[in-house]
């Protein structure tokens, strides 16, 4: 999926992609949507207290492995979707549906947390970790697999406002775009996400 995901981008820099059949794009289509099912509500901040560290982190990797694999299928078909001269057949409402589910979700409960820790849920019960103090304590580092998946879900973000520009959409899915456009301007140090979400902010109000 890593490697389709990466020519998919390269077919739809070269315009080609509407030379494909659409029968089996349409095929591909959903054929992704079941994987970015598969990860579309995995949490990756699970915290449990009966196992050791090495089965939290196995599990853990577990976990991102399918949270990054759903993620290189939303970016194949937002590829597709955004390439030139694509046939309506390829506009799959589920789909698009699917990419938003997935996006907002992992933005909310992976790289928000990851990223700012006001967004993080206590592991000891006591909801979020709202103190400023916890912001400036802060480590800078990340996992190199979070920045990868903040990567992938930044150009997901970016290619969606391409699509809005494309193609038609329900006022539900306009909502839940607007939603996910405006809140990365209430997170630090998201700074590339800020300005992928201009673009989709910006797409939304011309719609």
């Amino acid at each position: 999926l890593n490697e389709l995901g990466s020519e998919s981008a390269k077919i739809k820099a070269m315009g080609i992609m509407d030379k494909l059949s659409t029968d089996k794009t349409v095929k591909v289509l959903n054929i992704l949507e079941k994987n970015i099912q598969d990860g579309s509500k995995l949490s990756t901040l699970l915290n449990h207290n009966n196992d050791t560290e090495d089965e939290e982190r196995l599990w853990r990797d577990l976990i991102m492995e399918r949270v990054t694999k759903s993620a290189d299928a939303c970016l194949t078909a937002i590829n597709i979707m955004t390439s030139p001269n694509m046939p309506k057949a390829v506009y799959i409402e589920d789909v698009i549906e699917r990419v938003i589910q997935y996006t907002k979700f992992h933005l909310q409960n992976t790289l928000y947390p990851q990223y700012d820790p006001v967004y993080r849920v206590d592991p000891h019960g006591g909801g979020l970790l709202s103190s400023k103090a916890k912001r400036a304590k802060c480590s800078t580092h990340k996992q190199r697999v979070i920045v990868m998946l903040y990567n992938k879900v930044c150009d997901i973000v970016s290619s969606l406002s391409e699509l809005l520009e494309i193609q038609l959409l329900t006022d539900t899915t306009i909502l839940q775009v607007s939603s996910m456009g405006i809140t990365p301007f209430f997170v630090e140090n998201v700074s590339e996400l800020q300005l992928c979400a201009i673009k989709l902010v910006t797409a939304v109000s011309n719609f």
